[in-house]
């Protein structure tokens, strides 16, 4: 249609008759479809209806599998296997019968009341009946074909080896988020991406027909740890042990690759099996070597003097008169646990655990120095680790630090750690003067010394290194560190328990250490808490600990012995 805006007239653009035959056309469509559905409304009604009533789409979430966690030789330490989600539509179960009701409500172990209160609808379309239900009950539920109740997948987290390694790996929730452990740790890395299908199902949540993916799931990643089966296994058999024999509260131990600084293993008792978790509780749950801080005692006594030696105020030779193993500090007096009655050396002081010893090393030093150098062996700093509730312990502030407490610190009271934070400085001793970052996940390649790594000298680092040798030989404290085949080196500790500002009768048993001493390989820390009886010192009490991991270890993963080993003739009858 055009318009003559000279004449004001419109003209048609299109033919008259042209237009009638189009208007005609459509005029025919419309009026076809108006009467095919009228013919459905009257016809078909009860069929469109009861068609409509049995089939509906519905938005399902497909988790994704949940990566795996392997140990550095393939073990599979966490998997992922798939269950079933027992679900309902509140307003379709309305439609089941008495007896369907009362068979569902059996399966699940409730009774009508009970199945009745747990789906009440408020408008809901969607409850969960039961989730990660064992196939069995699936499949009952499923052949009963009740109004509104389906299935989903619903992946579980499986533990083969349990509580072996149930503190280190942790567990998820039943929706798959990893709670605690390696497993929260790592959560992001492991939990992949949820897939979106749409489906549509009859009333009993059976498709009807192929689903529409929205969004595929995408599985999360395998993680493969640091951790190796073998070496936590003799790790938590020895700590069990210790343990029970002690009466103790509690015990823990860690071993670290000197030269890699992977964490190796964490043992810790009390444990927990996840696979069971009705009436879990934080304290099985935790695992001490990184949540729990405690006065670490005469182990830090190694630190102290690695820093004389590093300013030159001592050597290993020094003498240092402790005779009568009694010292006062601003009007507190601090005691040896056995008085020498003689000046001992500064090797001597390491190897018989002198405590008048350190202090009087300490008081050589400027405090700041002190703090700073503790501090570069990661004491009071929070460890670069995934794990939220990682302690960073406590040490005195420069600023503030009084005399006593630049005394208590030297012999590793009124301070506090972790024992991996322990373990840790160790390794750095160990490994000449190189504190590597610790690795949780395997490394695949040895990592560089950097400068920024390099805590002591190369030179400090070796003498403290013979001094260590020496506690575990004759005159040391740590004689039952020893190990037929391997040279050892470490340290004992033991010490008092602060409970609301005071110390009391209660004990923490230690030693750290690493084999072979001649060529580090290991470190291995031990913390035995509140053993009861008369032995309660770290060299009597995690001393053999350590011995017994060490002895399996180093064999398990193919260190040769250092040491000669005695040959045993077999024993034979006299000949007649």
């Amino acid at each position: 249609m055009t318009r003559d805006l000279a004449a004001g007239t419109f003209r048609l653009a299109v033919p008259l008759p042209r237009l009638v035959v189009v208007l005609g056309v459509v005029g025919l469509l419309l009026l076809a479809i108006v009467g095919r559905v009228g013919w459905m409304v009257t016809h078909e009604r009860e069929f469109l209806q009861r068609q409509g009533e049995q089939r509906f789409e519905r938005l399902v979430e497909v988790p994704a599998a949940r990566g795996r966690l392997l140990d550095r030789r393939g073990v599979i330490l966490a998997d992922s296997v798939m269950t079933q989600a027992i679900w309902v539509d509140p307003l379709r179960l309305k439609e089941a019968s008495v007896e369907q009701l009362e068979q569902l409500a059996k399966l699940l172990g409730m009774t009508p009341e009970q199945l009745e209160s747990s789906i009440k609808s408020g408008g809901r379309r969607f409850a969960y009946l039961k989730r990660q239900a064992p196939v069995e009950l699936a499949e009952a539920v499923s052949a009963r074909k009740i109004p509104g109740v389906g299935l989903l997948p619903d992946p579980r987290r499986v533990y083969p080896h349990r509580s072996v390694v149930a503190n280190v790996i942790g567990l998820t929730d039943l929706d798959g988020n990893g709670i605690e452990g390696v497993e929260r740790g790592f959560d992001a890395l492991l939990q992949g991406r949820r897939g979106r299908l749409v489906v549509t199902q009859d009333r009993q949540g059976r498709p009807v027909q192929e689903g529409e993916w929205l969004e595929a799931p995408q599985p999360g990643k395998d993680i493969v740890l640091a951790l190796d089966l073998r070496l936590q296994t003799i790790a938590l058999q020895a700590v069990t042990a210790a343990v029970a024999e002690h009466r103790a509260k509690a015990g823990t131990a860690v071993v670290i690759d000197v030269k890699t600084g992977e964490v190796l293993a964490m043992a810790n008792v009390p444990t927990f099996d996840p696979e069971f978790r009705q009436n879990l509780n934080w304290a099985e749950l935790r695992n001490r070597a990184i949540t729990d801080s405690y006065e670490p005692g005469s182990v830090i006594k190694p630190i102290l003097v690695a820093l004389g030696l590093e300013r030159g105020v001592v050597k290993p030779e020094t003498r240092i008169d402790v005779r009568g193993g009694v010292i006062q500090v601003a009007g507190h007096a601090i005691h040896d646990a056995h008085a020498s009655d003689r000046p001992l050396t500064v090797t001597e002081i390491v190897q018989k655990s002198s405590n008048v010893g350190v202090v009087k090393i300490a008081q050589m030093l400027p405090a700041e120095a002190v703090v700073s150098h503790y501090r570069r062996f990661g004491f009071g700093l929070r460890p670069e680790l995934p794990f939220p509730g990682a302690t960073g312990g406590r040490i005195f502030s420069a600023k503030s630090i009084k005399p006593i407490e630049l005394a208590t610190m030297a012999y590793g009271h009124g301070m506090s750690a972790s024992l991996l934070q322990v373990a840790s400085a160790y390794q750095a001793l160990a490994y000449d003067g190189c504190r590597l970052p610790l690795s949780f996940v395997r490394v695949e390649s040895p990592p560089v010394c950097r400068e920024s790594d390099q805590v002591v000298s190369q030179a400090t680092a070796r003498a403290v290194q013979k001094m260590l040798a020496s506690v575990t030989e004759e005159g040391g404290t740590g004689l039952k560190a020893r190990v037929v085949g391997y040279s050892t080196a470490g340290k004992t500790g033991t010490a008092r328990k602060l409970e609301n500002g005071v110390y009391v009768h209660k004990y923490v048993a230690s030693f750290v250490g690493y084999a072979p001493a001649s060529n580090p390989r290991l470190v291995v820390a031990v913390m035995i808490d509140e053993p009861q009886g008369k032995a309660y010192y770290g060299g009597s009490v995690a001393a053999p600990v350590f011995a017994e991991i060490v002895r399996q270890a180093l064999p398990a993963i193919g260190v040769l012995p250092d040491q000669p080993v005695p040959f045993l003739a077999e024993r034979r009858p006299p000949q007649s």
